[in-house]
Formats: structure tokens, C-alpha cells, sequence
């Protein structure tokens, strides 16, 4: 009888309540200083990165890869016979590309691994990782995990807007992202993830007021008269993310709610002030 593990790596911004419920396995990406190495969300948190950044803005890095081995150790001995990864978008990070190669040359008669590029990252893939760990607990077989990945996956709608794209531009990650100009007129673009899962101008507003307004005017278009679960998403701005919940729950049908704040590995790259949401109809 098959026994399915799912892991993911730190940048899903899954609740730990959830995590544990649903025994998912995590692989911590890493937040690297000059003067030390972090292990995203276990030695560091997101608020302990953005408040940092006036003295040192760090770089990040792939799980450490005798990290990944041993969790595919730990799972045999924990008597899995298969292990499903989801990893965030190839296009922003290594750590897919890492998975895979590790999982190659792992003993299939051990574990039988697939690795899945989400093509995505934060609560969308929180959202496609919670489903999989869901189908597992339904008695799912590996193929019908797979197949829910997929049908998430293309369900899923979600945005963010930045106070500034400056960190962005720093780490290398702005892809299709439009606004070196806008900024000085303070224009700001609202941030979606395409489907090959590199970032790109979804709309556009002139300053954070408007830019979130402009967050709840694409709910409206997209989840109006339907039963959502939905996660608003933020970076060092809780207040701004509580009152867009509340604005949320108050027009829609939902079932599953979640405030989640991005990951410490995240958080470099965007700097404080995110905000923006991810949902999906059920």
C-alpha cells in the first residue's frame, strides 16, 4: 500500500497550523547575510528581514541540498513510499532544477519521487500544496495528487502590489514587470504571475491607495457570486491586510480564509509594504 509524502519548500507561506494538520514537509530556503546564513522561517522571520534592510539587504539561495536528502531519508524511514514536491516558479528560483536533480539520482526502489514546478510561489502555492496534502488524506493515488496540482494550479487567481520596486530590480526578479518610470510619478503596477510563472503588469494605479482599490475591483471581476477560499498575502503591513480581509468577507462567499505574511526568502526581493491576495472558486 502507498504511503504519499508532499513537500514543498519555505516560500509557500502556508500557515504552520495547516503544515502540521496536514503533516506537510517544508524545505527551508536560505536568507544569507554577510556575517551569517538564515534558514528560511526557522532561524529567521519576515518582520527580522525588514527590519534590517536600512543596515544590510541580503541575498537568498537554494535549500542546502544534503537538506533534501535527508528529508527523502527521513520519509523511508517514516515507511513513504512516494513523495510528491512542489516547488515555487523555475523562473524565480533554483530550487525546482535542485529537486529534481536530487531526485534523479535517488533510489526510486527507496521513494518513488515526482517533482512538480508550480510555476508560481506563496499562498497560490500554498493553496495548490494544502489541495495536494487534502487529496493524499482523501486516500488519493499518486496520479489523481498530480492531477489536482494541475486543476488548482490553472484555477488559481492572485496579485500584489509593492511600495516600491526597488528590491525587485535588486534581486533580479522583476521579469515583465513594467515601472522604472511610473515610479517617479508614483504609478503602481498590480502584480500577477503568468502562466511559464515569471512576473508581469496585471494593471496599473497611481499611488497605494488606489493600487489596493484597484486589488478589490479584480476580486470583484474575478469571484463575484461565487464560494471562494481565499488568503490575503502581506509584507510588513498587517493592518492594511486585516482591513482587505474584512472588505472581502463582508461581499463574498467563502470557506476557507487565511492572513498569511510572505516568507523571510520572499520578503528580500519585495521589500516591506506588500499586499495583494490569492484565491480560487470551490
Amino acid at each position: 500500500m502507498s504511503k504519499i509524502a508532499i513537500v514543498s519548500d519555505s516560500t509557500c507561506d502556508l500557515p504552520s497550523h495547516i503544515i502540521e494538520k496536514f503533516d506537510i514537509k517544508i524545505l527551508p530556503l536560505r536568507v544569507i547575510y554577510q556575517n551569517r546564513e538564515y534558514r528560511d522561517r526557522v532561524d529567521i522571520q519576515p518582520q527580522e528581514v525588514y527590519d534590517r534592510l536600512d543596515e544590510e539587504i541580503p541575498t537568498t539561495s537554494l535549500p542546502e541540498p544534503a537538506e533534501i536528502i535527508e528529508l527523502f531519508d527521513q520519509l523511508v524511514e517514516e515507511g513513504y513510499t512516494d513523495a510528491i514536491c512542489i516547488s515555487i516558479s523555475s523562473k524565480l528560483s533554483g530550487t525546482y532544477n535542485l529537486m529534481r536533480l536530487i531526485a534523479n539520482d535517488y533510489d526510486e526502489q527507496k521513494l518513488n519521487i515526482k517533482v512538480v514546478d508550480s510555476k508560481t510561489l506563496s499562498m497560490i502555492l500554498g493553496f495548490v500544496v494544502l489541495e495536494a496534502a487534502m487529496k493524499v488524506k482523501a486516500s488519493g493515488s499518486v496520479e489523481a495528487v498530480l492531477n489536482t496540482i494541475t486543476t488548482i494550479r490553472n484555477k488559481i487567481q492572485g496579485c500584489y502590489v509593492l511600495k516600491t520596486l526597488k528590491f525587485l530590480k535588486k534581486g533580479g526578479r522583476i521579469g515583465k514587470v513594467e515601472g522604472t518610470v511610473g515610479e517617479l510619478l508614483d504609478i503602481k503596477p498590480i502584480i500577477g504571475i503568468d502562466d511559464e510563472g515569471a512576473y508581469y503588469t496585471i494593471n496599473k494605479a497611481r499611488g497605494r491607495k488606489k493600487s489596493i482599490q484597484k486589488i478589490k475591483e479584480l476580486i470583484d471581476t474575478n469571484f463575484k457570486d461565487k464560494t471562494i477560499n481565499i488568503a490575503i498575502i502581506h509584507g510588513g503591513a498587517e493592518e492594511e491586510a486585516k482591513s482587505l480581509m474584512e472588505h472581502v468577507k463582508n461581499l463574498y462567499s467563502i470557506k476557507e480564509s487565511f492572513i498569511t505574511q510572505i516568507s523571510p526568502a520572499l520578503g528580500v526581493h519585495t521589500g516591506p509594504g506588500l499586499i495583494g491576495y490569492t484565491a480560487y472558486e470551490i
